[in-house]
């Protein structure tokens, strides 16, 4: 079994979910308006209010999800938590409260996750449009079949939207056509790739979407279909209303009015900007996205690895001495015997991408390196993982000052030898098998190499001699035996 938890600014939601016959059955669901986006305050800070809301709700859940025996369980965060420019405070507390961490992921992964939830729902080959509207961001997806050939998240959401254009709850022509306006002129410069000529169906994915087909169906707007005629119906019959607190309507839950009307102008903005003539709403996104996800890396399918080789590719990372530097350092990382596995799949990684600053410059390439391997666009990578590996790049050569206080946890510290290690016995052409080393790391390090090793390679001694300065600026004793 899998939970997914999606922090979005409107909701937070949890499903449990089970791969069952090629498919994944949902078994529990649960879902809290939070309003987190309408928590910012004017310094763009949460407030004590809406992290103690925030707390409560992820309290519950992480009681729902201690009573079901999973298999792997994980909780994302969206666009409100990637602003809050007190999000990586409040976020210790968060984790402490649901007992799970919690990954920050960009609008571009999140609407990756999307796709994928929609496109195993669907099955398939045809090109298809997906679109999210979310209360602080707003995605687009073009894929085919399970594949996705664009994705692009835009900083437009249906509570800032409500929030900035129907002050106080009032609705009248104007304040649409500005909201409608503001939200077309984020998508404008963006659109071109995603008109009708690349793709065969518009799918709406956010619960937005289908509240508003939802509304649409059971008031007989329109055609009663997502369309141009039956959203601009919905849109007069949200004026006729004036104000939010009057809006009567079946379909339409009272709490959710505020956030719709803001998700409706953004929708209304889309189909014009993007000249979509009907959309199909599907229950389908994020939270099915990201358990289908662990189920792949469950099989042993993990997109990351393909991320990675396709990084490497891109800046044109010999193939040969980066998994060759990848398998090395993973086996001396299991020779030191990490305490956990928090870092071995993560340096496996940052050795495949060390080489990837050679292509700006051979001079300081691992400073180049760790920064792009911190910015880079890398579907399945999430913030947090992404910076460890940059860390873990930044400090495969050079003096260990620049991470010093990272080593004080024992397995990174481990990950960094390992790394430094297979780095310099590549660099130095050391054909050798690393099997044939002895490594040890507790208090202190202890290397005993093969003493031919050392005859045939003359600046592998130098090379060791300035591993065993750098340690020891770090307080770390390292000791060197050169054995027949």
């Amino acid at each position: 079994m899998f939970a997914a938890v999606d922090l979005g600014s409107n909701s937070f939601r949890l499903h449990v979910g089970k791969h069952d016959a090629g498919a994944i059955r949902v078994l529990k669901s649960m879902r809290e308006p939070i309003r987190l986006a309408a928590g910012l305050d004017a310094r763009g800070c949460l407030t004590e209010a809406a992290m103690q809301g925030a707390l409560e709700c992820l309290t519950n859940f992480g009681a729902a999800l201690r009573s079901y025996k999973l298999d792997a369980v994980r909780v994302v965060a969206t666009s409100t938590l990637r602003v809050a420019r007190n999000g990586a405070a409040f976020l210790p507390e968060a984790e402490k409260a649901i007992g799970y961490p919690i990954e920050i992921i960009s609008g571009e992964e999140e609407g990756r996750l999307i796709y994928m939830g929609v496109s195993n729902a669907l099955g398939g080959a045809e090109r298809r449009l997906v679109l999210d509207i979310g209360g602080g961001s707003t995605e687009l997806i073009l894929g085919h079949g399970t594949e996705i050939d664009r994705v692009e998240s835009f900083s437009v959401g249906t509570v800032k939207q409500s929030l900035s254009f129907f002050v106080g709850g009032r609705i009248d022509g104007p304040s649409f056509e500005a909201a409608i306006l503001s939200a077309r002129s984020h998508f404008e410069d963006g659109a071109p790739p995603y008109h009708p000529q690349f793709w065969k169906t518009a799918y709406g994915s956010s619960g937005t979407i289908r509240a508003i087909a939802d509304i649409i169906a059971r008031n007989e707007l329109g055609d009663g279909k997502l369309t141009p005629v039956s959203l601009e119906a919905l849109r007069r019959r949200f004026i006729e209303a004036g104000q939010v607190a009057r809006i009567d309507m079946p379909g339409l839950r009272p709490e959710r009015a505020g956030t719709i009307i803001g998700g409706l102008a953004i929708l209304i903005a889309l189909v014009a900007e993007l000249g979509i003539t009907q959309i199909t709403p599907i229950e389908a996104g994020l939270r099915m996205g990201v358990m289908w996800d662990l189920y792949l890396r469950s099989m042993q399918r993990d997109r990351r690895d393909e991320s990675a080789l396709a990084l490497a590719k891109k800046f044109h990372v010999d193939e040969t001495r980066a998994l060759r530097a990848a398998r090395d350092a993973a086996t001396l990382y299991a020779r030191l015997k990490p305490s956990a596995e928090t870092y071995t799949r993560l340096l496996y990684w940052s050795a495949l991408l060390h080489e990837i600053g050679m292509v700006v410059s051979q001079t300081g390439y691992h400073k180049h390196a760790a920064y792009m391997v911190e910015n880079a666009d890398l579907p399945g990578f999430t913030a947090r993982e992404q910076k460890s590996m940059s860390r873990l790049v930044l400090a495969q050569k050079g003096n260990l000052r620049k991470v010093s206080e990272a080593l004080a946890d024992p397995d990174f510290a481990k990950a960094v030898l390992a790394l430094r290690l297979a780095v310099l016995l590549m660099h130095a052409r050391i054909d050798g098998d690393v099997n044939e080393l002895k490594l040890r790391m507790k208090s202190r390090i202890d290397l005993e190499l093969r003493r031919e090793w050392v005859s045939a390679h003359p600046t592998l001694s130098y090379w060791i001699e300035k591993e065993q300065e750098w340690w020891d600026e770090v307080g770390v004793d390292f000791s060197m035996k050169a054995v027949p």
